[in-house]
């Protein structure tokens, strides 16, 4: 709570009168903390109390008790010329309820659609992010997970999440088909999700696509399911075509999570677009610069080595399908030019969080102070704690409210033990049975 002198500046404390037929809802504010700056403001010019019509608007849909403020919104103030001053509600999943800031300025999120594994760790996190992949292949076609086939459609899904999850938690949600050339398709399925999650808490999932277009998608459907051009030869059409779907989007209300995001350059391009969200991809990526620098290793001595890094990066596009008989030159200099700017061999890259070092650096300096950035794609024993180590560090300390770690619910709950619990757990319960 904001304080000078030990007096403790709180919204009651102001003695205004509430506007004629708000007063519960101004009762709500009693106690909020106000800055000494705003709190000198209000006693100065302030006439009467008030909420805005948002404000209203979000008690209304998400039915918070009297008393209360919801989760996942920032109180702000307004001070009209007549003296009324307004509370207004403004999106913030660094927000919990009653206007307390959630205990940690790094947010944790949940890559997943299956309202069984969520439940658990619903309290603890500040956004859920899914995909055709998770919501389908994952959830409502695995019989093991989706239990007695309960949920049969992605809006049954997204219903239960929304009501598990409460106001407090954004929920990205990808799009079926992002190569739509009918907008109007595309907003229709966005207002959808908006129906069933409320206005505050979609997030659309714009994917970059690079040289992947409506024309030859299929080939990674059909086939060798390889692309036959290589990565970098997209057109600005092509490359472009999620910014300007963002940007679209962000015109009709939509704050979008714009995913898809692997290398550290891809950054101030993707925030050209306005994002809600931009992302670092970590797991792939630093599981392919170890096995590049490790063939370049061998291939020093043994050809083979090389034959082998060639058909490897065509296995992850690096080359495209019809580079299968590409000479090995090719492959060593793409090959070394990404462990080169990778740096895996020094501090900035050697745990394959370089691209979020960058990224990191790359938002301080934008003009868009509420974008953050997910770091997804985990796994392994270091990968969580090296992140976390990542935001202790001088230089990044103070970005930490602006990053959201996601992962699977599992790979989340790794983290919350240690070994040496078991061993403590073993005494406790020891010494507690002697006790009876």
């Amino acid at each position: 709570m904001a304080t000078s002198c030990g007096i403790a500046f709180e919204v009651a404390s102001l003695g205004l009168p509430p506007v004629s037929g708000e007063e519960e809802l101004v009762g709500r504010l009693s106690r909020l903390p106000l800055t000494e700056e705003t709190f000198a403001q209000a006693l100065r010019y302030g006439r009467q109390l008030g909420v805005t019509a948002e404000f209203s608007r979000v008690i209304d849909y998400f039915a918070v008790p009297p008393g209360h403020l919801p989760a996942g919104f920032r109180v702000v103030w307004r001070l009209a010329a007549d003296g009324l001053l307004s509370a207004d509600l403004v999106r913030d999943i660094g927000q919990d309820a009653d206007g307390v800031p959630r205990p940690t300025p790094m947010l944790f999120s949940a890559d997943t659609a299956n309202p069984y594994e969520l439940e658990p760790v619903a309290p603890l996190i500040a956004n859920l992010t899914c995909n055709p992949g998770i919501i389908y292949d994952l959830f409502i076609n695995n019989p093991r997970a989706n239990v007695e086939h309960r949920y049969s459609t992605r809006d049954e899904v997204m219903t239960e999440i929304a009501r598990i999850l409460g106001p407090g938690c954004d929920v990205s949600v990808e799009l079926d088909d992002p190569f739509e050339p009918d907008f109007g398709r595309v907003l229709a399925e966005c207002e959808q999700m908006r129906d069933i999650l409320g206005e505050w808490r979609t997030v659309i999932k714009v994917p970059h696509t690079g040289p992947v277009s409506a024309a030859n998608a299929g080939e990674l459907l059909t086939g060798d399911k390889r692309l036959r051009r290589r990565w970098d030869t997209a057109s600005p059409e092509e490359a472009f075509a999620g910014h300007r779907l963002a940007l679209r989007l962000r015109e009709h209300g939509f704050r979008v999570n714009f995913t898809l995001m692997f290398e550290p350059y891809q950054a101030r391009l993707a925030l050209q677009a306005r994002p809600a969200f931009i992302n670092s991809f970590i797991r792939n990526r630093l599981a392919q610069t170890r096995r590049m620098a490790e063939l370049l290793e061998r291939g020093r001595d043994d050809a083979e080595a090389l034959v082998e890094l060639r058909d490897y990066l065509v296995g992850v596009d690096a080359l495209s399908g019809d580079e299968v008989d590409a000479p090995v030159e090719v492959a060593v200099a793409i090959a070394r030019r990404a462990v080169i700017s990778r740096r895996i061999d020094d501090h900035e890259g050697a745990d394959g969080l370089d691209g979020v070092r960058h990224n990191l650096r790359v938002l301080r300096q934008a003009d868009l102070p509420d974008t953050r950035l997910i770091v997804c794609s985990l796994e392994g024993e270091a990968m969580y704690p090296d992140i976390d180590r990542l935001l202790t560090e001088p230089e990044f300390a103070d970005m930490a409210g602006r990053v959201v770690v996601t992962a699977e619910p599992g790979y989340l709950a790794r983290f919350a033990s240690a070994s040496q619990v078991v061993s403590y757990q073993r005494r406790f319960l020891s010494a507690a049975r002697g006790q009876r």
